[in-house]
């Protein structure tokens, strides 16, 4: 078991690790609101667990305040969770982040019931959630898969997978495209819609060429005829 500080420094590692933009751990420090945010929940989440009323959920929101990011007091987060910019980032009470997840701005690991029961995702080890996505209800996303940006997933992924689009669908798993497409870099997220888009282009296209072959036909038809 990890101590506080191996795990807060674990935390401090991973921007550098991930992020281009890292400029050293004094950086990371002082301006890296995903950073801030997890070192807060850190803080905070044994106090929920202890059934402290009241107290967690005002610190959750001082925090929500100073970072733009909000994380249930309930949540669980794993060791090297990486929260990029994550302004607009909302993970919800019954939340787990596995370790080594990338969680972009504007994500939502979000719950489906009003019941008192796990109700929001549950995310393996080393899982990347894109820009603006939701993974909504008490669904698991395997080890290593990957969610498109503004992509939202209400059902289980499993490990290594790539989803994309509304609802999200598999595009790729263990690396190889599920549909004939080259690979792609991670921010250059395969259509899932391309394929029936350009299946009714064919349709379309196949129509057109039909009707214009039966046009000199019907050239010299009666209307009554034709009606």
């Amino acid at each position: 078991m990890p101590s506080p500080i191996d795990t807060l420094l674990q935390d401090l590692r991973t921007p550098l690790e991930r992020d281009p933009a890292a400029r050293g751990w004094l950086d990371v420090l002082l301006s890296y609101p995903g950073f801030h945010a997890i070192t807060a929940h850190r803080l905070i989440h044994p106090l929920y667990s202890a059934g402290i009323p009241i107290l967690p959920r005002w610190l959750s929101h001082v925090a929500r305040f100073l970072t733009g990011i909000e994380i249930h007091p309930g949540a669980t987060i794993g060791r090297g969770v990486f929260i990029d910019h994550g302004m607009g980032v909302v993970i919800g009470e019954t939340a787990e982040v596995g370790d080594g997840c990338t969680i972009y701005q504007g994500v939502t690991l979000g719950g489906t019931s009003l019941r008192h029961e796990k109700r929001h995702p549950t995310l393996g080890k080393n899982v990347t959630i894109g820009v603006n996505a939701a993974v909504l209800g008490a669904i698991v996303i395997g080890d290593g898969a990957r969610v498109g940006g503004g992509s939202v997933v209400v059902k289980d992924v499993p490990a290594n997978a790539t989803v994309v689009g509304v609802p999200a669908r598999i595009v790729a798993l263990d690396g190889k495209p599920v549909r004939a497409v080259p690979d792609r870099p991670q921010v250059d997220m395969p259509d899932p819609n391309a394929d029936a888009i350009a299946e009714l282009q064919r349709r379309v296209a196949a129509m057109e060429s039909r009707l214009a072959e039966l046009e000199p036909e019907s050239a010299g038809t009666p209307w009554s005829w034709v009606i």
